[in-house]
């Protein structure tokens, strides 16, 4: 693909209208907000085996592949007279009824909604097709009361919400210190404070909070505050990669309409291929998608380094969200899951074949 900033030639194609939106960070909140953008198709465009396609994301910048996508009209190109339907979610579980309800199609979401939506439906709701994003969660702290790691016992350290993804990795990460902390009251050797990220701001503001392991832009937010990072958490993770964000789909959409999520598919490879090729002009244009929803933009304060440390990528990184689903049960949020069957790899890997690209590895969960 040219490393050109695609949206004079996909003018035609795309149009995005978007109602404004309350900016969070990845699955954490209780609202959603049916959008009803459609992006203008290419006249006589021929229609895939639908007539259009509800997809669901969350406003942030773990979620730019699909900002970047609707934002430039890559996801439209390869849909072609297939219309996109938007809908942007605040929470991982108002997606995951979402898509039970058949009000979105494919999703764009973090790992614990989709292990636990596929855990509670006994397997049969969701697949995970495709990967997203890797990275973007940090802890950090108050400098003038944590200086080191020994520092934060007796401190409050907020997570998003209990049991979502932070949240886990947090609890995990203090049973490897040694610590001890209740996982339902949070109230132990540290106090975590389950602190949704629209309000985390405020109270680190306000001194009721020493610190948080959050994902971005709160991180960020965080740190033009006066915070400091003590802990990125990808160098806790192999190759310091971990799934953050992946493409869910629902098993029904899937078998009836294989033509729409491939073409979703090809045009999530293509965005995440423009994105690398081209970070400044794909973070200028999540941020003018994101000023779209919320009514405004990010500082440069803020999306700069929000934005360095988020790898957008196709690998699901299975071997990761088995991990992360073995620290929940450790944790005691979860019981153990099957999650054999929660990966259908076989359409991202066939257009990462067609793209000259290595296939993606379900580390033993692909769908029988």
């Amino acid at each position: 693909m040219s490393a050109a900033r695609p949206r004079a030639t996909l003018r035609t194609l795309a149009a995005i209208a978007a109602l404004p939106l309350l900016l969070t960070a990845c699955g954490y909140g209780a609202e959603s907000t049916d959008d009803d953008q459609r992006a203008e198709v290419a006249v006589n465009a021929e229609k895939l085996s639908a007539d259009e396609v509800k997809i669901g994301y969350f406003p942030n910048l773990t979620h730019a592949t699909a900002l970047v996508g609707v934002q430039e009209g890559l996801l439209q190109k390869e849909l072609g007279g297939t219309e996109i339907k938007t809908s942007t979610f605040n929470a991982g579980p108002s997606e995951i009824e979402a898509l039970n309800a058949g009000s979105i199609d494919i999703g764009w979401i973090g790992p614990s909604p989709a292990i636990n939506g596929y855990t509670k439906s006994g397997g049969t709701n969701l697949r995970i097709v495709s990967g997203s994003a890797s990275g973007g969660v940090k802890l950090v702290v108050n400098p003038d009361r944590i200086k080191t790691v020994d520092d934060l016992k007796g401190k409050k350290i907020a997570t998003p919400q209990h049991g979502n993804t932070q949240d886990v990795a947090f609890l995990n990460w203090i049973a490897e210190q040694g610590w001890k902390v209740d996982a339902e009251s949070g109230k132990g050797d540290v106090s975590v404070v389950r602190s949704d990220n629209k309000v985390t701001p405020d109270a680190y503001r306000a001194g009721s909070l020493d610190g948080a392991w959050v994902p971005e832009p709160t991180a960020s937010k965080l740190v033009s505050e006066g915070a400091k990072v003590l802990l990125d958490e990808a160098d806790l993770w192999p190759d310091k990669k971990f799934v953050i964000t992946n493409i869910i789909v629902s098993q029904s959409f899937l078998k009836e309409h294989p033509d729409v999520v491939e073409a979703v598919l090809r045009g999530s490879v293509e965005t995440n291929e423009w994105i690398n090729a081209n970070p400044e002009e794909a973070k200028a244009s999540a941020n003018a998608a994101l000023e779209k929803l919320s009514g405004k933009a990010l500082p440069a304060e803020v999306i700069d380094p929000a934005w360095e440390s988020i790898t957008f990528l196709d690998d699901p990184l299975a071997a990761t969200l088995d991990a992360q689903a073995d620290h929940a049960v450790k944790a005691g949020l979860l019981e153990q899951p099957d999650l054999t069957g929660i990966y259908d790899l076989a359409p991202l890997n066939k257009v990462l074949k067609a793209e000259g690209k290595g296939e993606a590895d379900d580390a033993g969960l692909g769908a029988k």
